[in-house]
């Protein structure tokens, strides 16, 4: 395949990706921009879809008062022991940006309610996007096509060319193909490395090496590349998880099929001020139960955790997400009896919550999630229809009630109808660590030099910031993303 020639090329099709491609755009250069996967979306795109920021027209509508002055010092408050590794450079970067990169992504169509609240922050600050994070993926899309950005999915990058210590490409293998990309500046925003064993373990993550990450594609392509081409990685050891969650549903559901237009998600948006909550919760529910965890509240009220064979492997109240991983296919089952079951029908014993947007109960879970719902007034019953060995499950039930140290302060299982939710697995949500970049999103290199031409975002770009709190890697990815793209297009002179 012959080069192509193009001013800035962008690595990876997510939210950070996405919006280098529109920054760049807006800036007057050509953009092409690849994705491995089939189509756009990356880790954003399996998002709730929250961004936590300061100085939005949305607190202000809300007569929140807040300054970019308390959101820093109230990321410390999230981050805890963390804060000293903290990149308190890119921190402050990000409070005094987010709420620009709000107002940005509003005027490309998407639409917030809110501003939630989540402490310790001591005001509302997150913005949730309605109807859900697919909403990102579709707009940005639809505004970097309209620059005329070049998008090429199944397309992997390989590595940074560079010659006498300037970017002058990428080199990258397509569906047809090896391709060489030409561009005066490269833009890293291929997400984490949730997915990826060997950088995991290289990185000093290796009690998660060997556990999944959500998003099969965050394989850190950008931080090894990067590296290759002289960066380095801050923070590479910080992981999010395990984490239990539902394994996601075997097909889309309908209703997430529906296009996420604006029309649509103003229609949502008045819903939470106009529907009625009988009549609002199911639809919300319908969107947010597909990548859900299970509360651990369910553990310490008597639930447990069983395996394919039916089998008790660990003492559910102590890192039952570590144990998993362990299990034959790396999933495991949580059995509730009529009382259990019944608790979690109301507040405060949700099964799942979705931040500053709702809680879900056992009710949603039979409504939203039939896959991973089985009932059955006998414990054989329940077992065969979650593919649970039976005679097994009836041993394991027996032996837990008969011995009162493993229960601890936990009652015995009475009788039915019980309840089985599952398969659930162990995942890695997120890795911290990224290239280390400037506030230019200039990567670095020896000595802390940029590197000239290449660029970092995201995940792929997190330089040392400590991200913990919802909402606030959402944002960075957009944020770090835009800038990014702008700053490459300057940079080509």
């Amino acid at each position: 395949m012959a080069p192509i020639e193009t001013d800035v090329c962008v690595v990876g099709a997510g939210g950070a990706g996405l919006a280098a491609a529109i920054g760049a755009g807006r800036a007057g250069a050509r953009v092409v921009l690849l994705e491995k996967g089939a189509t756009p979306g990356g880790t954003t795109g399996r998002s709730v879809g929250s961004i936590t920021a300061s100085g939005t027209r949305w607190q202000k509508a809300a007569g929140v008062d807040d300054t970019t002055d308390a959101h820093f010092e109230d990321m410390a408050l999230f981050a805890g022991p963390r804060a000293e590794r903290d990149n308190l450079t890119l921190r402050r970067f990000y409070v005094e940006n987010a709420g620009e990169t709000v107002h940005f992504l509003a005027d490309l169509g998407i639409e917030f309610i809110g501003p939630m609240p989540e402490p310790p922050h001591r005001v509302p600050r997150m913005h949730n996007i309605v109807p859900h994070s697919r909403a990102y993926i579709s707009q940005l899309l639809r505004e970097a096509r309209r620059l005329g950005v070049t998008v090429m999915t199944e397309t992997s990058a390989d590595e940074v060319l560079m010659e006498g210590g300037h970017v002058t490409g990428l080199r990258a293998t397509a569906r047809s193909g090896p391709v060489e990309i030409k561009a005066s500046a490269v833009i890293l925003a291929s997400g984490d490395y949730s997915s990826s064993p060997d950088i995991k373990r290289k990185l000093g993550a290796a009690q998660a090496a060997e556990i999944e990450g959500v998003n099969p594609l965050s394989t850190g392509d950008g931080q090894r590349i990067g590296e290759a081409a002289g960066g380095h990685i801050v923070n590479g050891d910080i992981v999010w998880g395990p984490e239990i969650r539902f394994v996601a549903p075997p097909k889309p559901k309908l209703i997430a099929k529906i296009p996420p237009s604006r029309p649509f998600a103003k229609l949502v948006k008045a819903s939470f001020k106009a529907m009625p909550d009988r009549l609002l919760r199911p639809f919300l529910m319908s969107f947010v139960t597909t990548y859900l965890a299970p509360s651990h509240t369910l553990f310490s009220q008597g639930a447990i955790l069983v395996n394919r064979d039916g089998a008790r492997f660990c003492d559910e109240r102590d890192g039952p997400q570590d144990a998993i991983p362990q299990q034959t296919g790396r999933e495991a089952f949580i059995l509730l009896d009529k009382a259990i079951a019944e608790r979690f029908e109301v507040w405060p014993n949700f099964i799942s919550t979705a931040p500053g947007v709702a809680y879900a109960y056992l009710a949603d879970y039979r409504r939203n999630r039939r896959d991973i719902t089985f009932e059955g007034d006998t414990l054989e019953a329940v077992a065969g229809k979650a593919g649970v060995d039976p005679a097994g499950l009836a041993h394991t039930v027996a032996a837990y009630n008969a011995d009162a140290d493993a229960r601890g302060e936990r009652p015995a299982l009475s009788g039915g109808p019980y309840t089985i939710l599952g398969p659930a697995r162990s995942f890695i949500l997120m890795t911290e660590g990224g290239l280390a970049v400037n506030t230019d999103l200039q990567v670095l290199g020896a000595d802390d030099a940029p590197i000239d031409g290449l660029f970092a975002a995201g995940s792929a770009g997190q330089g040392g910031l400590i991200l913990d709190g919802h909402g606030h890697h959402l944002g960075w990815a957009f944020t770090s993303g835009r800038i990014a793209g702008a700053n490459a297009a300057r940079s080509i002179g």
